[in-house]
């Protein structure tokens, strides 16, 4: 993961021998994989605590777990964690009083922001989901420190979202089921990034695809994009394969479950595992069965009809439960991002502490930093403007014909 390095030499180069990161608490809350590990380790070496907890029960690998504990990192999870487990972590490290907050999905700013601690003075996020929550927090005014939602970042949305999330989720579905793609019919809840990545892969394999949105734009976009645009009643008739990309509550609920086919498999892409309502799922289930390890088979009985229903991973993400998340090729964009974020909310404290919009826009500088960074790693070299053609492009910029 060059681009990690690149983004670690920058930093230590800037800071000098007056290390400002030096002994300041971190509370992580990330997808802990060996992609995860090397952010991390970048973060330690640069002197910052760090405190890693799950952003994800089932997503955590256990050998980076021991890995990083014997590096000298509080980390405090294990794959398999119970609900009860899982939530008592993120508010553990949430009362911990860290300086900086590194999140994924929002559970552990919600965390602090239920707690009446005034010791963090940054946080980040890297997901969709979490932006929204954080979004939420700036405007019910429970957010009490600058945060950088890590999402907007042209190198994260557009590579980790749509690349890395497409391939990491056929990843996950192929190696959960071990079916055939091609000639099923593929449902895609969504059509932000994600759903984009993950409709483009799937129909790569020979899928059919048939798109859900609830944006009259982004249904445009899918239909001009060749996909089929259904509303998702009519979806839950003829799909055989669903996958939720949206970060939206019970995008297939049980209206949808009544109309399903025998043997549709349910699985989603999104951050939280509420965006297939599970709940209903099981309750109308009269018999369930672990047919895999990441599989269940729920049987329903609806409309004088009985029939089995395939629900991935308990419903929670499928690329990090089933498969491993992000090839790193992706993932060093997002945790780069992550990195110099952190960079910047600490030699910009001050300054950022006088402002009273408390979610700040990302820094392009960064977007433009990590983008050098990555066609460096990737050995490419582009062309750029000459003195004359910038002095071309200017002239429109002032008005002049």
């Amino acid at each position: 993961m060059p681009v990690l390095t690149f983004a670690e030499k920058y930093i230590r180069k800037k800071i000098g021998k007056n290390n400002p990161l030096a002994g300041l608490k971190v509370s992580a809350c990330l997808h802990i994989s060996k992609e995860t590990a090397v952010l991390i380790h970048s973060l330690h070496s640069l002197g910052l605590e760090i405190r890693l907890v799950a952003a994800n029960p089932l997503s955590s690998q256990d050998d980076i777990v021991s890995f990083l504990s014997d590096e000298g990192i509080q980390v405090h999870a294990h794959k398999g964690e119970t609900v009860e487990e899982y939530n008592n972590e993120i508010v553990q490290a949430a009362k911990s009083r860290p300086d900086l907050i590194v999140d994924d999905g929002g559970d552990l700013h919600v965390a602090y922001a239920r707690t009446r601690l005034d010791s963090c003075f940054g946080g980040t996020d890297e997901t969709t989901s979490g932006t929204i929550r954080l979004r939420a927090l700036d405007k019910s005014g429970k957010l009490r420190y600058p945060a950088i939602p890590v999402n907007e970042a042209n190198t994260k949305h557009l590579f980790d979202n749509r690349y890395g999330t497409g391939q990491s989720a056929v990843d996950g579905l192929i190696r959960a089921t071990g079916l055939l793609l091609a000639g099923k019919l593929v449902v895609i809840a969504g059509y932000g990034w994600v759903g984009k990545g993950v409709a483009e892969k799937v129909r790569g394999l020979g899928s059919r695809v048939v798109v859900t949105e609830v944006d009259p734009i982004r249904s445009l976009e899918a239909k001009l994009d060749g996909y089929q645009v259904l509303q998702m009643s009519d979806a839950a008739k003829i799909g055989d394969i669903f996958l939720t990309c949206t970060g939206q509550i019970d995008v297939i609920n049980s209206s949808h479950f009544k109309l399903l086919k025998d043997g549709v498999i349910l699985g989603n892409v999104g951050h939280f595992n509420e965006e297939v309502d599970t709940r209903s799922l099981f309750r109308m289930g009269e018999r369930v069965e672990q047919v895999r390890e990441n599989v269940a088979k729920i049987e329903l009985k609806a409309l004088g009809k009985t029939r089995s229903v395939y629900l991935l991973n308990q419903g929670r993400v499928v690329n990090l439960v089933s498969a491993e998340g992000h090839p790193p090729e992706i993932m060093q964009l997002s945790f780069a991002n992550q990195l110099l974020s952190v960079y910047h909310l600490v030699t910009h404290r001050k300054e950022l502490a006088r402002k009273k919009e408390k979610l700040i826009p990302f820094p392009p500088e960064i977007d433009d930093m990590v983008s050098q960074f990555a066609l460096e790693g990737f050995g490419l070299k582009i062309d750029r403007l000459s003195k004359r053609q910038k002095k071309y492009a200017s002239s429109f910029t002032r008005g002049s014909a």
